[in-house]
């Protein structure tokens, strides 16, 4: 599941479970939405009880980060085990953004981070 938040060049949303072709149908829709308003935009993504992707799923997130590179300016990156660093970390390569990971217990120091110079 996926919720989903924006304030002006800032999309904030919160995953939990396992996410698939319709969280994807949520959550590609909002990103390009801000994309087209703002070209630059600030992406909070957090995974709490997080259990990954389906195979679709994944592919559509690596195909519009690659897509969409351009326009992702910080990615911030807030989880619970170490694979949610390593998967940030594996990220990096895909995208021309700055991205942090962040521990949950620092979730208001990534929505700070997120926030500063924005639009």
């Amino acid at each position: 599941m996926i919720d989903i938040e924006g304030k002006e060049n800032i999309i904030y949303m919160i995953a939990t479970g396992k996410l698939n072709d319709k969280d994807y149908d949520k959550m590609l829709p909002a990103l390009r939405q801000k994309i087209e308003k703002y070209e630059k935009i600030n992406w909070y993504f957090q995974m709490k009880d997080f259990k990954g992707w389906t195979v679709h799923a994944l592919w559509r997130d690596i195909m519009f980060d690659l897509r969409n590179k351009e326009h992702l300016e910080k990615v911030a990156i807030v989880g619970e085990k170490k694979w949610h660093e390593l998967m940030t970390e594996a990220m990096k390569p895909f995208t021309d953004a700055d991205i942090k990971y962040f521990d949950e217990k620092d979730a208001t120091k990534a929505r700070t981070w997120i926030a500063t110079n924005t639009i």
